[in-house]
This record gives structure tokens, C-alpha cells and sequence, in this order.
């Protein structure tokens, strides 16, 4: 799945928008007030736009919903699905490669993942498409297990341990200062695999989120 990349191009130079343009007024729409707010006029108006300048890019509203579908598979499944399969010596290491997508957003975008969700509580045609990113994503992470001798079994309640206590956090909404997160990871990871991080792994891990901003 390719990942998407959102530009902001400049308005000025471009009367009609772009497709770029459209699709990220249509995502901060989605994420902050849901997919009932994204329709044509009001992104128009947001954008200071002519609504005829947004069929220059998609056939219609629902051509514009199924980009943001498509945006939310390549970013989330896709980033994920990739984040299983970096390389580790351990699989504590490999659980810290994915722990990478909960704190990294340009890998996985948590406010589009909730809003997707929600989005599929009326509508069935994207409850099959959470059904089918949630299928790929657990395979990912059993994958991610069994490369380190874990039963099918095993593999399979592990991997369904991890994703369901992230889907619950996300909805959720928990807010938890950044270092407080960090900081109880290589526990999580203690409790998903049954094995305890080593203090090089988690030296590691940290070095490469230092800096993060909240």
C-alpha cells in the first residue's frame, strides 16, 4: 500500500485548489467533526474556493470519501504492516519498532483511526474496510511473533492483545503526558511478549523518540 503524503499548496497560485489541497480540508473535517461535515459546499467556503473548482478533482463527494479511505489504509495498515516487519534481533525490539506508530504521527494517525471507526458505525461498506485493515493488521503482528518461535496460538492472543488495547486507547482518547507513555512502554512490551526488554533495547528505543514534542 503506498503512503499517502498531504501537501499544502498555496491558494494563490492556485485557483481551483488542488487535489491535495481538497483532501486535507476534507481530513481535518473528517477528524474534527466527522464524515457528516465533509461535503462539497462547506469545504469550498473553508477553503475559499469555488465549489465547481473541486469537481476539477473529484467526480464526486463520495470519489472524495473513498481518497480519504484509501489515505487512512496506506497510512495506518500500511505504515504498521511495514513497522512488524523491521528488522530485530529480539521480539521485544520488534514490539518497540511498532510502538514507533503510537508515538510517531507521519507513521500512524490516531485522530483519523477514531474517525474512520466512527464514520463505519452507520455506514457498512466502511465497516468492512475496518474489518479487512484490522484482518491485515492482526496477520502483521502474528507474523511479527512467529518469526520469534511463538505457537500460532500464541501468536494469534498476543497480536489480538496489542491491537485491542490500542484501538481502546484511541477511542478512549487517553491524555497522558508524552515522557509518562514512553516510560511504561518497555512494561507493555514486558506484558505483550513475556519477555523483558533489555536496558540496550530500551535505551534505543528512547534515543530515537528524544526530542518528541507532546
Amino acid at each position: 500500500m503506498e503512503n499517502l503524503v498531504i501537501s499544502k499548496p498555496d491558494r494563490k497560485t492556485a485557483p481551483r485548489g488542488s487535489e491535495s489541497l481538497w483532501l486535507q480540508a476534507a481530513y481535518d473535517m473528517l477528524v474534527e467533526s466527522g464524515v457528516e461535515a465533509v461535503k462539497v459546499m462547506p469545504l469550498a467556503k473553508a477553503l475559499g474556493l469555488s465549489r465547481t473548482g473541486f469537481y476539477w478533482h473529484f467526480e464526486d463527494r463520495e470519489a472524495l470519501l473513498e481518497a480519504l479511505l484509501r489515505m487512512w489504509e496506506a497510512k495506518n495498515t500500511g505504515n504498521l504492516v511495514r513497522q512488524t516487519q523491521a528488522y530485530a534481533e529480539t521480539i521485544t525490539e520488534a514490539m518497540f519498532n511498532l510502538y514507533d506508530c503510537w508515538l510517531d504521527e507521519d507513521l500512524f494517525d490516531a485522530r483519523l483511526d477514531r474517525a474512520v471507526r466512527g464514520w463505519a458505525h452507520n455506514d457498512p461498506t466502511v465497516q468492512v474496510r475496518i474489518d479487512q485493515a484490522d484482518a491485515l493488521r492482526k496477520a502483521a503482528i502474528m507474523e511479527m511473533f512467529q518469526r520469534f518461535d511463538y505457537s500460532a496460538a500464541q501468536a494469534e492472543v498476543r497480536a489480538m492483545t496489542v491491537l485491542y488495547t490500542q484501538v481502546g486507547y484511541i477511542s478512549m482518547q487517553v491524555e497522558e503526558p508524552l515522557e509518562e507513555r514512553i516510560s511504561r512502554m518497555p512494561e507493555y512490551a514486558a506484558v505483550y511478549t513475556g519477555q523483558t526488554p533489555t536496558e540496550a533495547e530500551i535505551r534505543r528505543f528512547r534515543a530515537r523518540h528524544a526530542g518528541r514534542k507532546e
